[in-house]
Parts: structure tokens; C-alpha cells; sequence
């Protein structure tokens, strides 16, 4: 329908759909969002995603883009080296011009890459302070999609993902509202007519929050997520040790049985209730 019969995607948690959950656990996220709508209730068009949480760029690069060369797709999804430049220390033009070689691969085999950058964490208590590390990341994005013609998802201009209920409580993955948004701004860039507009306007909150109740926020994120992802890098291990790809095969997208194609990018009224 829109000249895209099959999409793989790759990456990280990102793509992977962290914490867009699901009833039966698992995680739907922007990239399963985007293939219903590329479906556009076809039974044959296909759809693989490789993604996995926890992955670093080389494994990436390794494990998930040689997959993604032999089957040669119509579309890549592309977003990776997120975990590497928030590991101190780490040389972000370094991360950029390896994650160039994988987007050159793609390109030289006639596939389609559609790449997306690092969302501004102005907003995010402490996750602020990776805001230099990201801009310069993105910068060197953007010159890598001009250089090999692939297209860009701006994370980083999207007003609504500067509002803290697009993300989720861990501060690094997105709400399921901002899963649909992202998935909107996706089909926009293809040039693909979606149900939904994401800069709609976020509902207005009924009570501003205290200084004292970001505080506490602060240091509950702290114990639940950093010193865990602190001990886990310490020990060298991921959050993605032991698990698969959720949809390892490049296969027909199965349609949701409780959703119509014309509202496929619509998030549950619980988590829309929690969004305002």
C-alpha cells in the first residue's frame, strides 16, 4: 500500500517497546506500532524485530544488522549506541562512527534505513546531566543520514517528549503515550498517513509538582533504577542477558484482535488516564 511490504527493526530498548506493556507481559512499543500501520491490515506484509534491552552498539552492529542485510527488507528501523555514550567516559564520536559503518552497509545494499536520535532529557531530574553527551551524539547523526540518504526521527524537537508523562518512571524508556507519539512522528517521516497527530497538546496536569515530591522522586529512582544499572555495568552484565527477540523472523504481522486498523495507534484508556 505504501510501497513497504516488509520492516526489520533494530536496536535496543528503545525499539525493543520498553515500557509500552502488554497484558500478557511483554512490550508493544513504537516499532510494533509503526508495522500495524505500514499493515494497514495486509496479511502479507512482514514484519521483524530483533531488538533487544541491554545491547550495546557492537552487538547490534554484530548480532542483529547481518540478519537484517540477508533478509533486505523494505524498511530498517535504525536506533542504537544510546547505551554506550551514557557509560562515562565514553567517546561518542567514536560510537557514531562505528554506528556509520552499520547505516552504510544498509545503504549499500539498496535498503531503506529510517534512523531516529536522542530525545533532549532537559525535563529529567538528573538524566539532565547526559544532555551535552546526547546533542553531540545527534549532530553527528545527522550528518551521517545526509551522508548515506538516510532519514531522520527527531526525537529531539518533539515537544511532547519534553513533557515528563512520555516517559516512563525509570527515566529512560517511554510511557506508552510516548510510544504512540514517537510512532506517529515515524509514519510522518515515511510520508505515511497515521490516525493520530503527535503534537497534540498534553491535558493539563491538575496540581504542579512540589519541590519536595521531586526530591523524593529523585532518590526513589535513584535505589530502583541507577544503583542497579550502576551494579550491572560493575559486573558486566544486561538487562537483556538470557532473553530472545520478541519477533525474531521476518513474518506477517499478526492484527491485533481488539483493535480496528484505523485506531491500532491508540493507548489503552488506563494508560491514558495515567498520561493526565
Amino acid at each position: 500500500m505504501f510501497g513497504i511490504d516488509s520492516y526489520v527493526a533494530l536496536g535496543d530498548s528503545f525499539t525493543e517497546g520498553l515500557n509500552d506493556d502488554l497484558a500478557d507481559g511483554s512490550f508493544r512499543g513504537w516499532a510494533d506500532r509503526l508495522a500495524e500501520v505500514l499493515a494497514a491490515g495486509r496479511s502479507d506484509f512482514r514484519y521483524a524485530n530483533l531488538a533487544l534491552r541491554g545491547k550495546m552498539l557492537d552487538e547490534i552492529l554484530d548480532e542483529q544488522l547481518p540478519i537484517a542485510l540477508e533478509l533486505k527488507p523494505d524498511l530498517v528501523t535504525l536506533c542504537a549506541g544510546g547505551n554506550d555514550i551514557i557509560v562515562p567516559g565514553a567517546d561518542v564520536d567514536a560510537v557514531t562512527e562505528r554506528l556509520e559503518e552499520g547505516v552504510a552497509k544498509l545503504r549499500e545494499a539498496g535498503i531503506p534505513v529510517l534512523m531516529f536520535n536522542g530525545p533532549d532529557t532537559k525535563v529529567l531530574s538528573v538524566m539532565s546531566v547526559l544532555r551535552g553527551k546526547v546533542a553531540i551524539y545527534n549532530t553527528n547523526l545527522w550528518a551521517i543520514a545526509e551522508r548515506h540518504g538516510a532519514r531522520m526521527v527527531d526525537l529531539w524537537t518533539m515537544d511532547p517528549l519534553h513533557d515528563r508523562r512520555a516517559w516512563s518512571d525509570d527515566r529512560l524508556h517511554f510511557s506508552p503515550e510516548g510510544h504512540r507519539r514517537i510512532a506517529l512522528r515515524a509514519a510522518e517521516v515515511l510520508g505515511i498517513p497515521a490516525p493520530g497527530d503527535w503534537r497534540e497538546p498534553w491535558p493539563l496536569e491538575a496540581a504542579p509538582s512540589r519541590w519536595i515530591d521531586s526530591r523524593r522522586s529523585d532518590l526513589t529512582w535513584t535505589k530502583v533504577h541507577l544503583l542497579p544499572w550502576i551494579r550491572r555495568q560493575l559486573r558486566g552484565q544486561s538487562m537483556g542477558d538470557g532473553l530472545s527477540p520478541k519477533r525474531p523472523q521476518l513474518v506477517p504481522l499478526v492484527p491485533l484482535d481488539v483493535l480496528e486498523v484505523a485506531d491500532v495507534l491508540e493507548v489503552p484508556d488506563n494508560a491514558r488516564r495515567q498520561a493526565s
